[in-house]
């Protein structure tokens, strides 16, 4: 086993600066080696206060000798693409979701980390989540019987800035999470159809531009089984990420608004305190998805999220979109290339 990986990071914003975080001080076994964002100043903020060499062009980083494996925290339309030049320069691979915003481009990722025989592991954060884990332990294990219905909920605290949000977001970056949990959660089972609805209800006035922040989508799987999936980006009560599988011997849950288990009893009633960012609600997870894909490039293992992993979610999405464009129910065939 390699005793440290040499890491790479294309990407600066806030969830790249985060993983940078993460990898720098909480992942045996990693080292920050460069980062790459097209405003220098980004990747020298990371580089000055952690380590590693900043560079504006990301291929010049998976170019890199030092750079054993890329993580990938760019905007969405850029993963694909990215995923196949790591690969072809024999790099493993990280990569936030959604790995790629057409089945075409996830096809071609997958082709390209399965001919470099790379390691490619997508950032479904919740499969490492331990409350999610145990609960789909559960149900693999036969716990909750045939599974009947199942849920997940995604509610954010708001929109940080409606305007940058990009059409379809609602499905390719947010309800893309609980597409993979869903399809976690009933292994073995596959999608039939797929009927969505959504609107704008938190920020109308941003709708017309494409900005869809309120969804509902229901999921028929070939075992009987029927799922739904929500999402909202008005919790004002905190960060709001649960999952549900009911069966025929039983039910498990997994999630929580609540920051620790406390809670406070007074005459106005019983008041806990909640979690306002994903990056909280999850740092566990961060960290254990990080260190699961740095093992998995020191040992040569394949990683628990695959991008095949990733290409079925992105299915669904892809499904989703054209429910609400067409109004109907939609067979997940039909967005097969």
């Amino acid at each position: 086993m390699v005793d440290s990986v040499g890491v790479g990071l294309i990407g600066a914003g806030r969830m790249g600066s985060f993983h940078a975080e993460t990898l720098s001080s909480k992942v045996t076994g990693a080292e920050l080696v460069a980062v790459a964002d097209p405003a220098p100043d980004a990747a020298r903020r990371l580089t000055d206060r952690l380590s590693g060499e900043p560079n504006t062009d990301p291929l010049e980083l998976v170019a890199d000798p030092q750079v054993q494996a890329v993580v990938i925290a760019t905007p969405a339309r850029t993963h694909a693409n990215l995923v196949v030049a790591c690969a072809e320069a024999g790099k493993a691979v990280f990569c936030e979701k959604p790995m790629a915003l057409t089945l075409e481009e996830a096809d071609a990722a997958v082709a390209a980390a399965d001919r470099a025989g790379i390691p490619l592991q997508v950032g479904f954060n919740r499969r490492f989540a331990a409350d999610f884990a145990a609960a789909r332990e559960v149900v693999a294990a036969g716990g909750v019987g045939a599974p009947q219905l199942l849920r997940s909920v995604l509610r954010d605290p708001g929109l940080a800035d409606p305007g940058a949000v990009r059409p379809w977001t609602i499905f390719y970056e947010t309800l893309i999470h609980d597409f993979d949990a869903l399809l976690w959660f009933n292994p073995g089972a596959r999608p039939v159809d797929v009927y969505a609805v959504a609107d704008a209800l938190v920020a109308p006035d941003f709708k017309d531009a494409g900005l869809l922040d309120t969804a509902v989508v229901v999921v028929r799987f070939d075992n009987g089984a029927i799922a739904t999936a929500e999402a909202s980006f008005s919790a004002a009560y905190g960060y709001d990420i649960r999952g549900e599988v009911f069966g025929s011997a039983g039910m498990v849950t997994a999630g929580s608004t609540r920051e620790t288990a406390m809670q406070h009893w007074t005459a106005d009633g019983v008041h806990a305190r909640t979690v306002r960012r994903d990056t909280d609600l999850f740092a566990a997870a961060y960290t254990a998805e990080l260190t699961h894909f740095v093992d998995c490039v020191r040992s040569g293992a394949t990683p628990q999220v695959t991008g095949s992993d990733a290409r079925r979610a992105l299915a669904l999405a892809l499904a989703c979109i054209r429910s609400v464009q067409e109004g109907r129910p939609v067979r997940l065939e039909e967005v097969e290339p």
